[in-house]
């Protein structure tokens, strides 16, 4: 086993629309800026991987076009996933234990601005029962509110707290999207109200991965990545307890998250409910601190916001704000699919 640490973070201010930029414009600065930090070449990396949706880009194979702004020439080991850049970087990850790469560089973005994201994630449903129906993101995360308010495991005033919590936080975040005193505002679909849901807006994120002593060249405080791991629900929300995330339990449970506690946690809770949910399904008290970068609900660049979790988490151990951090990613429908991830600094680990 190698120790593998994230060792740099970059990210782009996340704004609610970039009609003047293309991705490869809207991802260059946030490349510049990564490898700055570890002073790397991009003809020196080991492994790249990005995280997008072709369906956001409305073209197929659109993640090439953003290769170039990596540089594909002279050429490069490089692979996608049509997920959150999160999962490229366990993928990055994994090419880096089996000893294939010492460093990796892993991108991902998202322009949500110019379709409707309500129907654009419809295309992730049961295809045969579900689709058909067109229930909209919103929709079904409000199914997944009202689950939790009859269980009593919530209400629309706890519901409002995360919100505000969320937003003040965010103040110290210089890119987030949605900052400050957010009206909680008029229920979207009920229980939720638009105070309860992520912004729509555009952004791109970067890492930079390396294994053992070039980690430690390269960053003062390394982010060790203890452990990682990734389940899924099953595809039919018929049959799953919206009220609970038993894949996101097992997640943690293989990421070694429940050995000891976490100081700081980076939950991808696009909805304040969704939080409700992790909190309970990852055992999180009243010592850890949820979201200090403001989370999903002050900016939802999607395809990119897991990755901004993880490279959040470990920023704060690069500052050394934090020494034992939980980075968690989730796609699709009410917490569908989840990753976890514990990330410790120098001190931790020795």
């Amino acid at each position: 086993m190698r120790d593998v640490a994230i060792v740099a973070f970059a990210q782009s201010p996340h704004r609610r629309r970039t009609d003047e930029l293309s991705e490869v414009d809207l991802l260059m600065p946030v490349l510049h800026e990564v490898l700055g930090a570890t002073g790397l070449k991009a003809n020196e990396i080991g492994f790249t991987c990005s995280g997008s949706a072709d369906y956001l880009a409305g073209r197929a194979f659109s993640f090439t076009m953003a290769l170039d702004g990596v540089g594909a020439h002279p050429p490069i080991s490089e692979s996608h996933v049509e997920m959150d850049g999160a999962w490229a970087l366990y993928e990055a990850w994994v090419k880096i234990m089996t000893g294939e790469a010492d460093t990796a560089l892993v991108y991902s973005y998202g322009k949500s601005s110019p379709g409707e994201v309500r129907d654009v994630l419809t295309r992730q449903l049961d295809p045969y029962y579900l689709a058909p129906l067109w229930p909209d993101s919103v929709s079904l995360a409000a199914l997944q509110a009202q689950a939790l308010i009859d269980a009593g495991d919530t209400d629309e005033a706890a519901l409002a707290s995360i919100a505000a919590r969320s937003r003040t936080d965010a103040t110290a975040n210089p890119y987030a999207q949605l900052t400050g005193d957010v009206p909680a505002g008029d229920h979207l679909v009920h229980p939720l109200r638009t105070g309860d849901c992520p912004p729509i807006g555009d952004g791109a994120a970067a890492v930079i991965l390396a294994a053992g002593d070039t980690a430690r060249a390269l960053c003062a405080r390394p982010a060790w990545i203890r452990g990682i791991d990734h389940r899924i629900e099953a595809h039919s929300l018929g049959v799953r307890d919206l009220t609970d995330s038993p894949s996101t339990r097992l997640a943690a449970q293989h990421a070694g998250a429940f050995e000891r506690p976490v100081d700081t946690a980076e939950l991808h809770a696009p909805f304040t409910s969704q939080e409700v949910v992790l909190r309970k399904a990852l055992g999180l008290g009243g010592d850890t601190r949820i979201n200090p970068s403001g989370g999903a609900l002050a900016a939802n660049p999607i395809m990119a916001a897991g990755l901004i979790r993880l490279g959040e988490a470990a920023a704060r151990i690069h500052r050394g704000e934090s020494d034992r951090a939980l980075a968690h990613a989730t796609s699709g429908p009410c917490l569908q699919q989840n990753l976890v991830a514990v990330l410790e600094g120098e001190s931790a680990h020795a």
